[in-house]
């Protein structure tokens, strides 16, 4: 199974015990698509894996998972509380804009910021039991496009951060919700990378890092 980035293991254990099983199950299926593309393989057998991740969501809604421990978690944990196979299957339009060999454009990485990052924190805000809000689909988008900036050639990941800039210019405006800090601090960390920039991106992980993050299970910004 693909384990998650330490950033997330981290904002994972601040989720109500009760809802953790349910959204790592969600943050690790993310993970798992992301994985197909991390081996650098030919794009037409990373389009196929995504294909079968697509296909196989959908099917959750109608079968049994099959003997796929990601999909089996997904099955026991998120569906119940009331996300579909057939939506969780859309967060494969967005990996599938990576597979483009050439740079990406502004629109490759809007279609990808919304395909990933906002269904990923709109179903995550449902799981913590809040209807995703302008300023939560916006940090999705921004913490997408940040964490793309880690895995990118220069031109894309500097593209990645600076549309990362305009989504989390102000998802610290506000205090956010004690339900929803976990996704709150992912999104402060991606703005900390965008702010940062390429040459100074810390480690996830990284003390700073985990220190922001308690920072804001504390106040909310």
């Amino acid at each position: 199974m693909t384990p998650l980035d330490p950033d997330r293991t981290l904002a994972l254990t601040y989720v109500p015990a009760e809802r953790r099983p349910a959204i790592g199950a969600l943050w690790r299926l993310d993970a798992a698509m992301g994985a197909v593309l991390a081996g650098g393989r030919e794009p037409l057998i990373s389009q196929i894996k995504l294909a079968w991740w697509r296909d196989s969501l959908a099917k959750l809604d109608e079968a049994p998972a099959p003997g796929e421990p990601v999909l089996q978690d997904v099955a026991k944990h998120v569906l119940p509380r009331g996300i579909k196979g057939s939506q969780l299957a859309r967060m494969e339009e967005g990996w599938s804009i990576l597979l483009s060999t050439e740079p990406l454009t502004t629109t490759d990485l809007d279609n990808y910021s919304g395909g990933r990052g906002a269904l990923l924190f709109r179903h995550s805000a449902q799981l913590l039991g809040i209807q995703m809000n302008a300023r939560v689909k916006r940090a999705g988008e921004g913490w997408a496009l940040a964490d793309l900036a880690r895995h990118s050639n220069a031109i894309d990941a500097a593209a990645a951060l600076e549309l990362a800039r305009e989504r989390l210019s102000d998802v610290g405006g506000q205090r956010w919700p004690a339900s929803l800090r976990p996704l709150g601090m992912l999104a402060m960390l991606a703005r900390r990378d965008a702010q940062r920039g390429l040459e100074q991106v810390e480690a996830q992980g990284a003390p700073a890092r985990m220190l922001r993050m308690i920072g804001h299970r504390l106040t909310g910004r």
